[in-house]
């Protein structure tokens, strides 16, 4: 009588290096990807019901809480982001936004805007954020 050899099991697959592209994939995106611009501190934008996005090359003016004042990433004095701002002016179109937090004083920002105007800014774009019931 002859009889028959069972079939031969395949090997299973190996999916440890599976596993290790993943993590290699993970860690890449955590270190090279960049989610947006950090604020100079903590801001919380007062809510608005427009919902229009600025144009043009921006230049981002902050106002902290505390009163505090940053042109991008550098916090300064009043008068010395008056001179700034009007170095930093060039040729063409150039938006200023400014982000005040929403417990700044708003003497504080309407002075910030006064510097502004004083430094040859035609136009100043305030950001907000849409209020939740939208």
């Amino acid at each position: 009588m002859k009889l028959r050899r069972p079939p031969r099991r395949s090997a299973p697959e190996n999916t440890i290096p599976l596993i290790n592209v993943v993590f290699l994939l993970l860690i890449f995106f955590m270190l090279a990807g960049k989610l947006g611009q950090q604020d100079p501190f903590d801001l919380t934008p007062p809510s608005s019901e427009s919902a229009r996005a600025p144009t043009g090359r921006p230049v981002t003016v902050y106002v902290g809480p505390d009163g505090k004042t940053a042109l991008g990433n550098q916090v300064m004095a009043l008068d010395a982001l008056e001179t700034a701002v009007r170095a930093g002016l060039g040729e063409g179109e150039t938006v200023v936004r400014l982000k005040s937090d929403k417990a700044a004083e708003a003497n504080r920002v309407i002075a910030v805007m006064d510097a502004l105007r004083r430094a040859g800014v035609a136009r100043v774009t305030l950001l907000t954020t849409v209020p939740d019931g939208r």
